[in-house]
This record gives C-alpha cells, sequence and structure tokens, in this order.
C-alpha cells in the first residue's frame, strides 16, 4: 500500500468504455482514486454518488475523480449510466491494481480467511505523489475527507 509521501503507483486498466486509462496521464493534475467493491450496491451507490454530488467541486480544484473496482467494463458502463456518474470507472478483474494499493484483503476483524475489496480513497497530489488515504472508510468518509484534504470547504457532505 503506498504510503503518504510516497509516489503513487502507476497502473494501466481498462475504464467503462473499455479504454486504457494510467494514472500518469493525469501528472500535472490532482487525483482522487476511490476503491469500491462492487457496482451498484448500497454502500457503492453512496460512495459513487457522493463523488458524483461534488464532481463540479473537485473539478474546480483540479482534481480528477476516479472509482476503481474489480467490476468489467460493462458493468462499470451500466452503472456509470444509470447513477449519472460523470467521471471515470476502472476495471481491475484480477486484483493485481486493488492489492497494490492495500484494497485486496481480508477483512479486518473477519473470522474467514477469504480475500475481499476493501472500500478507500486516495489523494494524489500533481507530481504523483500520495498526500491522503485510506484503506476500509465508510461510504461517505472518503468523500469527506477527500475534500477536506484538497481544502475544499462544503456542507454537502
Amino acid at each position: 500500500m503506498p504510503e503518504v509521501g510516497e509516489t503513487a503507483p502507476d497502473f494501466r486498466l481498462q475504464n467503462q468504455d473499455g479504454e486504457w486509462v494510467s494514472l500518469s496521464d493525469f501528472r500535472g493534475s490532482k487525483v482522487v482514486l476511490f476503491i469500491f467493491p462492487k457496482a451498484n450496491t448500497g454502500g457503492c451507490n453512496a460512495q459513487a454518488c457522493g463523488f458524483r454530488d461534488e464532481f463540479e467541486t473537485f473539478k474546480a480544484a483540479n482534481a480528477i475523480v476516479l472509482g476503481l473496482s474489480a467490476d468489467a467494463p460493462a458493468a462499470l458502463k451500466q452503472w456509470r449510466t444509470s447513477k449519472r456518474i460523470p467521471y471515470d470507472l476502472l476495471s481491475d478483474p484480477d486484483h493485481q491494481v486493488l492489492q497494490q494499493w492495500g484494497a485486496w484483503r481480508k477483512p479486518p476483524l473477519s473470522l474467514l480467511s477469504f480475500l475481499a475489496i476493501e472500500r478507500s480513497y486516495f489523494v494524489i497530489d500533481e507530481r504523483g505523489i500520495v498526500i491522503d488515504g485510506k484503506v476500509g472508510v465508510s461510504p461517505g468518509g472518503s468523500v469527506s475527507r477527500a475534500l477536506k484534504t484538497l481544502n475544499i470547504n462544503t456542507t454537502a457532505v
């Protein structure tokens, strides 16, 4: 998992349209990367729609928003359309990027020994340095913490 102050590990994944997206494509802008377990489920709807509702605020702060899960591009496209999500959703079906970012792991306090996607968020600065992040956040917590990290004042969250 990248720590605050470290260079964010680059990745290249397909978005909801099957187009390849790399984190390094966004150097020069801040990036808010949020990780969610499964498209079109309760908590994930709340998280993605929270970022959707604050999208213009992030955009005004020169921040790109990206969502990441293991869902297939087709499922992400359908969800993006149904929820009017204005940012890219990235697909990591093999969990390689999710694991690299510390979000593919055994759930904390779980008696079971399976791996699962842990809801997370990271904020990366214009140089590609992680300036904030947390694995294991609430849906709304990832939105409000990203806004706070970017020193964006809002009462919406």
